[in-house]
């Protein structure tokens, strides 16, 4: 994470300085357009392009951490891991094992994946659900689906 917030402070202290360059070169040309600049604007389009990419990559990051400390909630929700733990509510609903909530989590992703890709025929896959999201046998609302 250090390494993201080095990468994108120094884009943007790039950024900033070729910003203020394109000021000074303006200024010292008497507002003439000159080689130097085309120049300092050229530059000033680079860095911007660097920002850009800098701040694309740090926002991927935050998405990806969002998503796992979401999935990492979800999982302690849902096996009742933090039930007790710094005077939480319970939901009132029973936990369920990580296993278990993988298998579903899978048979989601799958279900979304067939939804985007335009099958169609979602109830179809919710009765055969991918090969490697298998169901257990010991849970009767997967015999149902």
């Amino acid at each position: 994470m250090d390494n993201i917030v080095d990468s994108l402070n120094n884009a943007y202290q790039e950024f900033v300085a070729s910003a203020a360059n394109v000021l000074e070169t303006k200024e010292s040309s008497a507002t003439q357009k000159t080689a130097a600049t085309d120049a300092a604007l050229e530059n000033l389009k680079k860095k911007w392009e660097l920002f850009r990419v800098s701040c694309d990559q740090a926002e991927e990051f935050v998405e990806s951490i969002k998503q796992r400390i979401g999935s990492e909630c979800l999982v302690d929700e849902a096996t009742g891991s933090m039930a007790g733990k710094s005077g939480q509510q319970s939901t009132g609903l029973p936990p369920i094992s990580a296993v278990r909530l993988e298998q579903m989590s899978k048979a989601v992703r799958w279900l979304v994946i067939e939804l985007q890709h335009g099958s169609g025929n979602a109830g179809g896959a919710a009765a055969h659900a991918h090969p490697s999201a298998p169901f257990d046998a010991r849970f009767p609302e997967d015999g149902a689906q």
